[in-house]
Parts: C-alpha cells; structure tokens; sequence
C-alpha cells in the first residue's frame, strides 16, 4: 500500500478511553492483516503498554532512549506477536506483525522530560524512520491530551486522526477547538469516535446530533460498559470478546480507518 499511514488518536481531555482505543484499533488492523507500528507519544503520562502485558520490568527499551540518548527506534520497538503473553484476546495476535514503542515508566525519566521537554522534530523523524525501517503499513500514535506543541505535530503529520469525546459538554468544548485546529492543518482524515454513552442513549441518534454539531463523520459510539473496567486493561477486548457492543462499534472504527484513501 506504499508509504506506511499515520493514525493518531488524539483526547482534548483525559479519562476518554484513549489508550485502550488505541490498542484496540492497532490490534484489529494487525488482525486484518497489516503492518502496524504503535508508539507511545502520552510520555509524561504513558499508559498503552499495560494493554499489551508489560510493565517497568518488562520494558527493556523507551522512546525515551531515542528522543535522548538516539537509540534506534528499530531496537526499542518491542515485538507484540512474538511476546503475546496468556491474555486470551492478545494470543490472537500471536504471529502478526505488530510492533509497540512505549514510553519509559521510571520516575526518573518521567521527570526529565517534564523537566527538559523534548524534541518534538525528533520525535517526528523517529516516527518516520520506524515506518521506513520496519515497513510499516499503519503507525497509531498515542498522543497525550489536550493541545501543545507535540500535539500540533501529530496532528501536522497525521493521515487520519481520530478524536475520542464523551457526551459531556467539557469534551464538546475542547473538541470544537481540536476540530478546528485539524482542518487549519489540512488533516487529510478526520474521524470523531464517542465513548462511554450511557446505554439509554441511542446510538443512532448520538451518531447524527454529533455529526449536526461538529460537520464531521462519527466513525463509532460507543457504549459504556463495566466489562471493560473490570478487564482494567489487562487485555483487549475487542480479541478477547468480539462480540461484545463496545467491540463492535470499535471494529467499525477500525474498518473506517482502513477504508480512508
């Protein structure tokens, strides 16, 4: 399919259901058959790798021996197909083509960069060279919420964006803003995902009010559900329980995603 995609999937707030949106969507595009990189961008506050079966121990290499000490980004991407663990949903990916960069856990790199910052051209180039050197189909980049300047060039070099709310009007305020910064930037796809709606709400309905308010497509709305809290991200539920309403309005998203032209 040529050059590997860049798919960001970016919060205006914390607390949406990003990381386990993120793992989830990178999983079912890998199940399909692609080439998926997944990086940790959330590095003051990273969290996806707990989705895949790692903790501090387990990490050997971070994107922050990258954006620090510039490591290869080839020699920290940690093989998830090949490191597939005993969670039920996360077994299906055993043998596919998969990658994780994480983010460093350690107090003391958490606080380097949140004393130092970072290169956030680094981080850009870093990206690239994990798409050109693993051959990567698909990158899903794991932003950290809100809006500043890491943000801004993940979404100036992303292909497709989704944007996670909750009908909470907090979310609807700070999303007008993140919508509008994506079309100034000439994202090329643009996708808003709903999570957490109370199973009163009828998804049809949700889908078009916010479709109405924000002129852009609602690529999934989903449901919230203690089943995913009670997995409290020890695997992906959308391998472990497909047929689950919060996995199958996640597995449109994913579909939309490899739709996008």
């Amino acid at each position: 399919m040529g050059k590997g995609k860049i798919v960001s999937i970016h919060s205006f707030r914390g607390g949406t259901g990003k990381s386990n949106t993120t793992a989830n969507l990178a999983g079912q595009v890998a199940m399909a058959g692609h080439r998926v990189g997944i990086v940790d961008t959330d590095i003051q506050s990273p969290g996806i790798h707990v989705l895949f079966g790692l903790d501090e121990a387990s990490i050997e290499h971070s994107l922050n021996e990258f954006l620090y000490q510039d490591m290869p980004i080839k020699d920290i991407a940690f093989s998830i197909g090949e490191n597939v663990g005993d969670a039920a949903g996360r077994q299906k990916l055993a043998g596919k083509d998969i990658w994780l960069v994480p983010s460093s856990i350690s107090t003391k790199d958490i606080s380097r960069v949140l004393r130092e910052g970072y290169d956030a051209n680094k981080l850009n180039e870093g990206m690239q060279n994990f798409i050109s050197e693993m051959d990567l189909d698909y990158l899903f980049i794991d932003t950290h919420p809100g809006i500043n300047e890491e943000t801004l060039l993940s979404l100036t070099v992303s292909d497709i964006l989704i944007l996670i709310l909750r009908p909470d009007q907090q979310d609807f305020q700070g999303t007008i803003v993140t919508v509008d910064i994506a079309r100034m930037l000439d994202v090329p796809h643009l996708f808003l995902a709903v999570n957490k709606v109370l199973s009163r709400y009828d998804p049809v309905q949700v889908k078009e009010a916010i479709e109405d308010q924000f002129e852009c497509e609602v690529a999934g709305v989903m449901p919230l559900t203690e089943d995913l809290v009670e997995l409290a991200s020890s695997d992906l539920i959308s391998l472990k329980d497909p047929g689950h309403p919060w996995s199958v309005a996640l597995k449109g998203i994913a579909q939309a995603i490899i739709e996008a032209d």
